[in-house]
């Protein structure tokens, strides 16, 4: 891995956990002679990542994180467990979530519409009465009838799209949103049992997995002796193309999240004032190649395939942003322009990276057995994200419903390429749509892995 760059400020998603990696100190030279080459299951290696992501990519992520627009994230912290009685909320201080105050969240963004970056929907005159905007008030009367219901159309089109993701309901009472920079990813202290029943319900319920084979360091599973996990990875080589790519995104988002907290972890606190930094002891404690058996590095091979994955997302859907009718809209007329132009830029060096994941290969049987797949697919990573909604720590649920909503949006976009191929440049499409809430999920869950 390339070491040729020191310390940059750490920001939240794939790229800043790649970044983490390279810039920060505490990487032990004998994981670091592990995590290196050519990555399975597609054409790229790590130094090539490694250098794209630091002088293209994460400089650009890290200062569109930081613009309104990004920075604003509504969601339902409150949605019940879907499959268990919950063992109660993280009393932890850390584990807590502070809501953004109304008056703070840009009139632009708060106007009622989940849709907040198409102009269709932002030429309105009466951003005063934001409050009472209801999920078409935006529209203004001056529309013609013809891109009225072209909007209509395709609002209750997005309402019912098949999504990778179980979205929030923004109208809700409950969803509240939440400045990201104020409450970044970091470890909070909630741990054991109950964050191991969510890890241990993602893995063994919704990866393709029988229950007979063992996923190796699993804290639930019963001692297997000597098996350091290569019966697992036999297992897994095993899969069709698909099942791997499900089951190693899901490694490398835990990898992600697992990252930003040993390189986020409260080392001390003196009279009320915490001190963060990276933590050594429980970086290896997770990813050392001895103290892991050999786990770690492939962990963290999974968090550059999801990159890799993320990466291509973006380069996919850049012609999306691109159409004239696509603003980010906050009401800041000047750092709105801004805005999509970083992020277009952004998209160009998407673009520019020579050895993307080539998702063609991917569900290219036969067109009944591919649909049948990538329904059950699509499905089992919706399910991933309800479990998110049993984590019991308040800032690790947000983080996990953020960043899982985002990989769910890369998912969506790389397999609707026709779909966007056919967007019109001046009107809404009924084939493709993303919401605000999703377009916030892609760029923060990428930019934190970076």
């Amino acid at each position: 891995m390339s070491r040729g760059v020191r310390r940059a400020g750490a920001g939240q998603g794939a790229a800043a956990a790649v970044q983490l990696l390279v810039t920060l100190s505490f990487l032990p030279s004998v994981v670091e002679a592990q995590v290196t080459g050519v990555l399975d299951d597609c054409l790229c290696d790590i130094d090539s990542i490694d250098n794209f992501n630091t002088f293209k990519i994460f400089p650009k992520i890290k200062k569109l994180q930081e613009r309104d627009y990004f920075r604003y994230y509504k969601v339902n912290l409150k949605r019940p467990c879907p499959f268990w009685a919950e063992d109660g909320h993280c009393s932890i201080k850390d584990c807590h979530v502070e809501p953004c105050p109304e008056s703070k969240i840009p009139v632009g963004i708060k106007a009622g519409s989940s849709n907040k970056y198409l102009k269709v929907a932002n030429n309105t005159k009466e951003l005063e009465d934001c409050e009472q905007a209801n999920k078409l008030g935006a529209i203004n009367s001056t529309l013609s009838n013809q891109s009225k219901e072209a909007f209509i159309d395709w609002a209750r089109y997005d309402d019912s799209q098949d999504h990778f993701c179980e979205l929030d309901d923004e109208r809700s009472p409950a969803a509240q949103y939440v400045d990201l920079l104020l409450n970044p990813e970091r470890y909070t202290g909630y741990k054991g049992p109950s964050a191991w029943r969510v890890w241990n319900s993602i893995y063994e319920e919704n990866c393709f997995k029988p229950r007979s084979v063992y996923r190796p360091l699993n804290p639930l599973a019963p001692s297997r002796g000597e098996d350091d996990g290569e019966s697992f990875y036999t297992w897994l080589e095993g899969l069709c193309l698909e099942k791997r790519v499900f089951y190693k995104l899901i490694s490398g988002l835990h990898a992600s999240i697992n990252l930003h907290l040993c390189a986020n972890y409260l080392l001390e606190e003196t009279w009320g004032k915490p001190s963060w930094g990276p933590n050594m002891k429980e970086f290896k404690r997770r990813f050392d190649p001895v103290e892991t058996k050999g786990e770690g590095p492939r962990r963290l091979k999974n968090l550059y395939f999801l990159y890799l994955i993320e990466l291509r997302a973006l380069s996919k859907v850049a012609p999306y942003f691109e159409r004239s009718i696509v603003d980010l809209y906050t009401g800041n007329v000047e750092e709105d322009a801004d805005t999509k132009t970083l992020l277009l830029n952004i998209f160009q060096d998407t673009k520019s990276f020579p050895m993307h994941f080539d998702e063609k290969s991917m569900f290219a049987g036969d067109k009944k057995g591919a649909k049948s797949l990538k329904e059950e697919f699509r499905l089992h990573f919706k399910n991933i994200s309800r479990i998110m909604d049993c984590v019991g720590c308040d800032k690790c649920r947000l983080w996990g419903k953020l960043q899982t909503q985002g990989l769910g949006t890369a998912l969506k976009i790389l397999f609707s390429e026709k779909e966007i191929q056919k967007l019109p440049e001046n009107s809404p499409s009924k084939g493709f749509q993303l919401t605000r809430q999703e377009i916030v999920a892609l760029l923060n869950a990428f930019g934190s892995d970076t």
